[in-house]
């Protein structure tokens, strides 16, 4: 019986997955499979690093910035508050955009701008670097938005990702967040330990507080 207390936050990872323009879409090769008389099944996978709901390393947009498994696993478990901005298809979520205070020192953007994992549509919204110093302001050490990326599609110098390093923020990217009420719930969303690598995927999970 499913804990109807969970909400699943990451999509689900097939050949359909969208992912960014140019980058390695997921792909599984099966070495040995029972149903063809193997006495186990065996697969290969392929995929980008940054693959569905996942989390960027601060390597990803820092030279000399650690790879995911040098991050602190406290920074993607623990309380977190979903955050629903209303932005336009290529807006930025601003200051503005937050409430008056915040509940948690992570927080979930939901802009809804992405609505299909399987089709990328490259005028998302993304966030204002000034958002990231704010959210600094109130202690936020994560973010995360239900887009491919903090930045906008076609920016090059990304503010976001840059202020996100200069506040040691840790960034979630990916996720999916249509069906989250607003509100603070428990993040359950650790990244895999690969050695000097600039992303992991990751199964986001948001598990309701207790009333």
């Amino acid at each position: 019986m499913a804990d109807s207390r969970l909400y699943d936050i990451s999509p689900p990872i097939g050949p359909d997955l969208a992912v960014w323009p140019g980058d390695t879409p997921f792909s599984r090769e099966i070495l040995m499979e029972m149903r063809r008389g193997a006495n186990i099944t065996l697969s290969t996978l392929r995929a980008t690093a940054h693959l569905g709901a996942h989390a960027d390393a601060p390597s990803h947009y820092g030279a000399e910035a650690p790879g995911i498994d040098r991050r602190d696993l406290a920074l993607y478990l623990g309380p977190c508050q979903v955050i629903r901005a209303v932005v336009g298809r290529g807006g930025l979520v601003a200051p503005g955009h937050l409430p008056a205070t915040l509940a948690a020192d992570r927080v979930l953007f939901a802009t809804g701008t992405f609505p299909d994992p399987t089709r990328f549509n490259t005028d998302f919204a993304a966030l204002a670097p000034e958002l990231i110093v704010a959210l600094q302001g109130h202690g936020v050490r994560l973010v995360g938005v239900d887009t491919p990326s903090v930045d906008p599609f076609d920016s090059k110098d990304l503010p976001a990702h840059r202020a996100c390093l200069a506040a040691d923020m840790a960034i979630l990217e990916g996720l999916v967040l249509a069906d989250v009420p607003e509100g603070v719930y428990e993040l359950i969303a650790p990244p895999l330990r690969l050695v000097d690598c600039d992303a992991s995927p990751v199964r986001a999970i948001l598990r309701a507080l207790p009333p």
